[in-house]
């Protein structure tokens, strides 16, 4: 969700610039920095942005430049020449000298509150849609490049998955001979029947099929909310807290260390999408 835009307009007697960054964020936070006389504006303007961004830490911020001869701030005449009348009584310096003391003493400048029309705020809009633009350009050539990431770890995953498939089968009876020699390295007399069903429940224990299914559905469902239109990005972000729910379970029941290994694989993996969620809309 990081992005930059930027947008100039020139005004009759003033230039005014429009810049908007994100950064990443769960939701939205936005900070708006606004000369006080769009002030009645900032609420629909903020709005403006809220719509387009939707989530990230942005600052929306608008500047104003006056170009023109035009300016809001006046000498305050009677004020000055007073105070140049009251600075004569008490020193002896020419008119010169004394305008430059009055100018700097309160109230000698005015400044007169400069009122929005609507021309000039409909330009703004345009202005700030075409930062919005810039921004969401930017951001949608980021998603680009996760995409090809996030497509690539999610491959990496279901190889591996598939791997995990193929080694399950070896790791039972591995498992099996496992048990059947520690029970006779007791060298003690055993209900047939009995170690049966004891064996049955401890390969029942290690059985990770179902943990199997979850994780590929898991994963053809992070790829399909990836290729959505929609933003999914605190979906994917809860697909990917799955994923390691049963990753993390296969690890645990394995039992087996060429099996862990694919695992940590696994998790490294995962990592590296939880990495960049972030960024993700």
């Amino acid at each position: 969700m990081t992005g930059f835009g930027k947008s100039v307009i020139q005004l009759p007697g003033k230039k005014i610039t429009i810049e908007i960054k994100s950064l990443n964020s769960k939701s939205l936070d936005l900070n708006a920095r606004i000369p006080s006389t769009y002030r009645e504006k900032e609420l629909v303007m903020r709005n403006r942005v809220a719509k387009s961004l939707v989530r990230g830490k942005v600052d929306f911020a608008l500047y104003v430049e006056s170009t023109g001869e035009n300016t809001n701030t006046k000498v305050n005449e009677s004020i000055v020449k007073e105070y140049m009348r009251q600075l004569g009584n008490v020193t002896n310096s020419d008119d010169t000298e004394l305008l430059k003391m009055a100018v700097r003493l309160p109230d000698a400048l005015k400044t007169e509150r400069e009122e929005m029309n609507e021309d000039e705020y409909k330009s703004i809009v345009t202005t700030l849609d075409k930062a919005l633009e810039e921004i969401n350009v930017y951001r949608s050539d980021e998603g680009a490049s996760l995409k090809v990431e996030f497509d690539l770890r999610i491959k990496n995953l279901q190889e591996l998955l598939e791997k995990v498939v193929v080694m399950d089968v070896d790791r039972l009876d591995t498992v099996k001979v496992r048990l059947e020699r520690a029970v006779a390295d007791l060298k003690v007399e055993l209900d047939e029947n009995r170690f049966e069903q004891e064996l049955v429940y401890y390969l029942e224990k290690y059985d990770i099929t179902e943990e199997k299914v979850r994780l590929k559905n898991h994963l053809e469902y992070f790829t399909e909310a990836l290729n959505s239109e929609n933003s999914n990005g605190k979906k994917l972000g809860f697909i990917s807290q799955e994923i390691g729910r049963e990753i993390n379970t296969i690890g645990s029941k394995s039992n087996y260390a060429p099996m862990q290994q694919l695992v940590v694989q696994m998790k490294d993996e995962l990592e590296k999408v939880k990495e960049q969620m972030l960024n993700v809309l």
